[in-house]
């Protein structure tokens, strides 16, 4: 073989390499960075209210200044694979540490909003149960904050690859726990309060 033609050959093979591997790459075809499974769908995973704007404030009568009654919330279609859903509304800004308002889980996947005032009983008509708040009762509690700066308060809402199925009335923590390894995606909701 000449020496013309092996860089000819080399030419070719590189122009072949070029081609097959270096392009796709520059149009990010071949090597596509890994993304988490619910990372494009927890996007598109949302809770919104019909009582405030997000960041805005929640009304009285959601607190326990008027009638105590949860807002009504809506949510987003969960990611495939979702088995059921959990919610929890907490106050980080609270004196003693962040204070639990909420607990909600095995809501059925298909469910796609909570009614203003959801009845303060564990088991829930249509699927579902409520857990135990940190004022040691069962459902929702509303805002209650001491004089001074508003709080704000979180409706964080999870899409789970499992039913939970806990037992008795679990606290924030047990259903923490139980929720761990579970998380498909999370949508969350912000209001705030003052008194």
């Amino acid at each position: 073989m000449t020496t013309t033609m092996f860089v000819a050959e080399m030419l070719f093979v590189s122009t072949r390499f070029l081609c097959l591997f270096v392009a796709p790459v520059l149009a990010g075809g071949l090597f596509t960075p890994y993304s988490g499974r619910e990372e494009g769908r927890s996007m598109s995973f949302q809770i919104s209210t019909a009582a405030f704007p997000p960041g805005d404030a929640i009304p009285k009568k959601f607190t326990c200044d008027g009638r105590d009654v949860s807002p009504p919330l809506s949510w987003t279609h969960p990611p495939g694979g979702t088995l059921s859903l959990a919610l929890i509304m907490d106050d980080p800004d609270a004196p003693v540490g962040t204070w639990v308002h909420w607990v909600l889980y095995d809501l059925p996947p298909d469910t796609r909003e909570l009614a203003e005032g959801v009845a303060k009983q564990e088991p829930l008509p249509g699927g579902g149960r409520q857990g135990r708040n940190d004022f040691r009762k069962i459902g929702y509690g509303g805002p209650c904050p001491p004089p001074g700066k508003p709080h704000r308060y979180f409706f964080k809402l999870y899409a789970l690859d499992a039913k939970l199925n806990l037992k008795g009335s679990p606290a924030k923590a047990d259903l923490e726990r139980a929720m761990q390894g579970h998380i498909l995606a999370q949508a969350e909701l912000m209001g705030r309060y003052g008194r």
